[in-house]
């Protein structure tokens, strides 16, 4: 049965665990007082010049729960089967749409570690950046666990399953699409997001499905 696309709200019908905070930062105790956040370096993909040094890792941000919207429940035979959420977008705009619901998972207060993000065709800013420094810092960044990790399809295999995965189809092979999401269906514990064409995307799943 095809997919209905539906806003960009991130539901998860449930939590999985929060990443312990990493060494050097102060847990909130019990409770941050709301109040202004500061200002950030610009995360990749975004207005500004990539860092030129590997980038801090994102704490979890503890603001309240976005309004929940409707998912598309995976089958429902395979209990251990994530939901999917469908975000429609344009291979041009399938990135940012990624980013957007990077960003609403971590306001809803997802932990960064919680978080993987799949490319089908350009690689994203941060990878391509991280890559730059070498495959070993790369994948030690992976295997850290504390931040979101951004990858593309053609090496998603090696990566490890996340409770939330991220999926943006954003150009690239029909192949490559027809492999990277069903791929990260194994991957994703409690969720998986796919931002790109909800016709092609339906094709893909409703066969992987």
């Amino acid at each position: 049965m095809p997919l209905i696309p539906e806003e960009p709200q991130i539901h998860e019908s449930a939590q999985g665990p929060r990443a312990t905070p990493a060494s050097g930062r102060t847990a909130p105790t019990p409770r941050p007082v709301p109040g202004p956040r500061p200002a950030a370096p610009p995360r990749p993909g975004r207005p500004g010049p990539l860092r030129p040094t590997p980038p801090v890792q994102r704490a979890s941000r503890d603001v309240a729960v976005a309004t929940p919207g409707p998912s598309v429940p995976a089958a429902a035979t395979a209990s251990a089967t994530p939901q999917i959420q469908l975000i429609p977008a344009s291979a041009e705009g399938a990135l940012d749409a990624a980013e957007e619901a990077v960003d609403l998972l971590l306001d809803s207060g997802r932990a960064p570690g919680d978080v993987l993000v799949i490319t089908t065709g350009e690689q994203h800013p941060w990878a391509a950046h991280e890559l730059s420094f070498g495959e070993a810092s790369y994948w030690a960044q992976h295997d850290a666990g504390d931040d979101v990790f951004y990858t593309d399809a053609s090496v998603a295999g090696r990566a490890a399953s996340r409770p939330v995965v991220v999926v943006a189809v954003n150009g690239g092979s029909d192949a490559a699409a027809a492999s990277a999401l069903p791929l990260a269906l194994t991957r994703a514990g409690a969720l998986l997001i796919v931002c790109g064409d909800p016709q092609q995307i339906n094709s893909v799943l409703g066969a992987g499905v």
